[in-house]
Parts: C-alpha cells; sequence; structure tokens
C-alpha cells in the first residue's frame, strides 16, 4: 500500500520505504557492491521542508545519494543530508540516561515472582560510539577507539551508582521511561528539501551501498567417455547491507568496475534450446552490453533478505564439445626464491628454471561459441567438474576459476593433475657471452604415457631470460602463442616415452 502524509510547515515528514510499498531496483556488481534505485512518495509545501527517511540499507555511502523528480516536473533542492547509523540499543540508551535515574529490574521474589524493582543514577554508560569511522581516519583514530572498547581500560564499563554507592556493572536489566528523542529504529536520512511548488511528488532515490555482492558458479558434468559437457551456470547474491529488498528488480553487472574504496534487445541465455522451448520454460536471465560491461538482468522480481545468499539460475546448456587437454609445463620456479627478479638477474642465474616441475595438468577447454551450444558473455567464476563413473554416479573432479569471457573465445581450466603420465625437464647446456650480449640455452623434456590409451600432452615452453629470443635448434615444430612463449604437442602411445629437445638464444 502507497501512503502519502501531508504536514504543516516546519513538521517532520517521516517517509519509510517499506511503508509506501515502493518497489526496489538493485543493480549489484561483482566487486561488492550495489546500486540501489526507489520510488517514494513525498508531499511537501512550497519551499523548506524536513523529511526523514528510515528505510536505507546500513552500508549505505551517503555522498553517492540523488534524490530527483522522477518525472522531471519540478525542482527538488535537497540544502541538507544528515545520515544517522546508531539505531537504538541498550548501550546507546544509557549513554543518552546519563546523569539520569532510572529503574532496574534487580531479581525477582521466590515466592510471588513479582520483579525486584532499585533505582539507579547512570554515571557512565560504557557505550562506546564511532568504531565503524577507524577505516577513515585513519589507524591512529582506529587504535584508539579500539582502547576505549577493551575492559581494561575501564572507559567501557559502565558506573551505575546505588544508595549513594557506585558500581561497575549494571545492577539488572535496565527500565528505560521512553525514547529520548535523539534515538532512531533504523539508519535513518534527514534531508532539508526545497521545493518550487506544493503537493505530492513521487521521487526517485538512488544511492550506493557496501555489503552486496554476486558470482557466478558452473558446474561441468562429463560422460565417463567423450568430450561432450552439460553446463549449468548459478548466479549467488550476497546481502549483508542490512537491508531487505521486497520484490526487487535484479541487475548483475559484470566487469572491472573502476571504484574508490575506503567506497537494445536482451539476448537470452540456453544454448542449444529451440525459441519454442524458451518461450514455454522463460528465459531466467537475459544480457546485453552495457558500456565496457556486461549486465545480466533478472526477468522476474525477487525478494533479497538481509544476511541472505540467493541461488538463481543463469544458464543451462547440453552437448558442449571440450576437450581435455594434458599439459606440461616443466619449469619450476620458486616463487619465493625469485621474487621481484629483473630480467637482468634472470640473466646471470644458470640454474634459473632449471628445476623440474613433474606434474602434467589436466586441463578441459572448450569454445564459448554459439555453434557449440553457449555463445553468450560469461562471468568470471567458479567452475566445478564432475564425470560419471561406470555405475552412473558422478565423481568431483577438480574445479578452478575462469575469467570474464566474451563470445567465441576459450575457456582453459586446470581441474588436477595426471595420475599416469609423468613430465621431466632438464637443462642440458647453458652458455653465455658478456662481451657480445647473448645466451645459448638448451632443454630436453621426457615425457612417459602409463596408460591404457594414447594421449597427446601440449608441452609449454616460456622465454624467460629476454625479450629477444630465436629457437635455433628443435626435435619438432612448435607453435608461438605469444610474445614469450611456445608449445609443443606430443601424442604418446600407452607405455611410451618420448623426448623433446630445442636450443633458445637470447641476444640483447
Amino acid at each position: 500500500m502507497r501512503t502519502t502524509l501531508n504536514f504543516a510547515p516546519g513538521m517532520l515528514l517521516m517517509v519509510c520505504g517499506a511503508a509506501l510499498g515502493a518497489q526496489s531496483a538493485v543493480t549489484i556488481h561483482n566487486d561488492n557492491f550495489a546500486v540501489v534505485r526507489e520510488s517514494i512518495s513525498l508531499d511537501l509545501n512550497e519551499g523548506i521542508n524536513t523529511v526523514a527517511f528510515t528505510d536505507v540499507a546500513a552500508h549505505i555511502e551517503p555522498d553517492s545519494v540523488i534524490l530527483r523528480d522522477a518525472r522531471g516536473t519540478r525542482v527538488l533542492q535537497v540544502l541538507e543530508q544528515n545520515y544517522r547509523n546508531d539505531p537504538i540499543s541498550q548501550e546507546l540508551l544509557l549513554s543518552l540516561y546519563e546523569g539520569k535515574e532510572i529503574e532496574f529490574i534487580a531479581g525477582f521474589d521466590p515466592e510471588t515472582r513479582e520483579p525486584t524493582i532499585i533505582r539507579g543514577k547512570i554515571i557512565r554508560s560504557g557505550y562506546v560510539p564511532h568504531r565503524e569511522a577507524g577505516g577513515r581516519y585513519g589507524r591512529e583514530y582506529s587504535q584508539r577507539q579500539m582502547a576505549l572498547s577493551y575492559h581494561d581500560s575501564g572507559t567501557s564499563q559502565p558506573i551505575i551508582e546505588v544508595g549513594g554507592q557506585l558500581r561497575f556493572s549494571l545492577p539488572g536489566q535496565p527500565i528505560f521511561p521512553a525514547l529520548a528523542d535523539e534515538t532512531i529504529l533504523k539508519p535513518t536520512l534527514n534531508w532539508l528539501i526545497r521545493t518550487d511548488s506544493p503537493g505530492p511528488v513521487e521521487a526517485e532515490l538512488a544511492y550506493v551501498t557496501g555489503g552486496m555482492s554476486w558470482q557466478a558458479d558452473y558446474n561441468i558434468v562429463a560422460p565417463e567417455n567423450g568430450d561432450r559437457i552439460d553446463l549449468v551456470g548459478w548466479v549467488t547474491i550476497d546481502n549483508q547491507s542490512g537491508k531487505t529488498f521486497e520484490n526487487a528488480r535484479l541487475k548483475l553487472m559484470a566487469g572491472d568496475t573502476n571504484k574508490l574504496h575506503p567506497s537494445s534487445q536482451p539476448v537470452g541465455f540456453g544454448g542449444g534450446r529451440g525459441r519454442a522451448m524458451d518461450e514455454m520454460l522463460g528465459i531466467p536471465v537475459s544480457e546485453k552490453s552495457f558500456d565496457e560491461y556486461h549486465l545480466y538482468t533478472i526477468n522476474r522480481e525477487s525478494t533479497l533478505r538481509d544476511r541472505e545468499t540467493k541461488q538463481i539460475e543463469f544458464i543451462r546448456a547440453a552437448d558442449i564439445k571440450a576437450t581435455k587437454l594434458y599439459v606440461y609445463e616443466g619449469a619450476y620456479i620458486d616463487p619465493q626464491r625469485y621474487a621481484g627478479w629483473t630480467y637482468e638477474s634472470i640473466r646471470q642465474e644458470k640454474h634459473y628454471g632449471a628445476e623440474s616441475n613433474p606434474k602434467v595438468w589436466v586441463m578441459r577447454e572448450f569454445e564459448n561459441s554459439a555453434a557449440n551450444g553457449l555463445g553468450a558473455p560469461l562471468p568470471k567464476g567458479r567452475l566445478r567438474f564432475y564425470q560419471a563413473d561406470t555405475d552412473g554416479q558422478l565423481e568431483f573432479l577438480g574445479e578452478n576459476l575462469i575469467d570474464h569471457t566474451p563470445v567465441d573465445e576459450k575457456v582453459r581450466v586446470y581441474t588436477g593433475n595426471a595420475f599416469d603420465i609423468v613430465g621431466e625437464r632438464m637443462q642440458t647446456d647453458y652458455r653465455a657471452n658478456w662481451d657480445d650480449d647473448w645466451i645459448d640455452e638448451s632443454f630436453k623434456i621426457t615425457l612417459r604415457n602409463r596408460k591404457k590409451e594414447a594421449v597427446e600432452v601440449v608441452v609449454v615452453e616460456r622465454m624467460y631470460r629476454w625479450t629477444n629470443w630465436d629457437v635455433r635448434e628443435k626435435s619438432q615444430d612448435f607453435t608461438k602463442t605469444d610474445a614469450q612463449t611456445i608449445e609443443f604437442r606430443v601424442k604418446l602411445e600407452p607405455g611410451e616415452e618420448k623426448t623433446v629437445t630445442y636450443q633458445v638464444h637470447y641476444s640483447w
């Protein structure tokens, strides 16, 4: 139900979004913030009005607030805005009654069960405000506020005078006469609004809030044999904003948004389905490009409760061709030992990259194309692999993360290490001429297949000593995949062992 209230000049207009029944629109970004838009009904007098809005998220960024006439027919000028986020609590009420006497329930009569009431004067409440301001005002402020909250400092202990004696604890359950004038029940925006004409107005409120996030999760099911998979994608929405959004219109923004922290027709998902199937089932999520990002719209209203995690299916595709790859990147580079090394340091260290990694990675690769049953931008998220056993039961094979993947790009995901394929990499020669500025380095890569079927292993070699390089000798052809990476493809029969050798020449 929507309610509009009229007030005489100088009186406070209280506006509660829940009471107004206003529908919210929430756009959640994938880097832990959201933009909230909602319609609120105001009935204003000409001139200056005092308005309190009591239904905002607890993690609102107050300086992001926009309040305007949705129809653009009249001026709404916010002369002043004050944000309060200290909802009523026992500790806060004690602080507001400092220096005054209140009643306490000190226990119950064992026979009559009537409460025993005593009176006490609040000398100090023990309330410590402003804890949340530490991130804004720096380390020193934060440390001082933390010190105030420690019991060892004494300031967080209440002091109550009862019968002329001081007690460093509450003598019982406090009974407060009434709410003090300065108390609020919810986070509140207080506005001084100037308008050029009186009467009702449908205002649009928009703001940025923290405490909300979303992520994509993909589950892939592979058969016991073959290279065809089924994929189901979920969006997981987490609302820790301190506000419930009833029947909200939800959008999800995918992309790397530049945000300072302290703060067309939609294309339907559903690869592999025809138009008739889409119309019958309804497309749960639609997608479109928005500036340099991708915007996903949930095609039905949904309620986001505070402290709730919600999952919504946004993609379902079957019979996707996904090739299993065995990848061997044999150079082991100790990340702690060589952290921060320059090209010059690497060139001069003969044994850099000479240690061998014996593990052959298992990876899955598929193309995000319409021809392959997909063909829509995939937001970054976690991807899990399951495979059916001979009895039909699904077994978990591994998981990894994928980045934002545009249409017609390939997805290559590491799922684990091969058990029956072993690699070995050995530096066989290293020669350097510092006068003529060159290095020659040679390697031997050995692969052994202990599986009962033939496999192909992609051998990845990175030219890490300098940007100017040339492979002078090689045992077989390779593919240059980027400015400093080459790949050999090696086919191995069951029980077979093969070697790959090459020499690279660096000059500078």
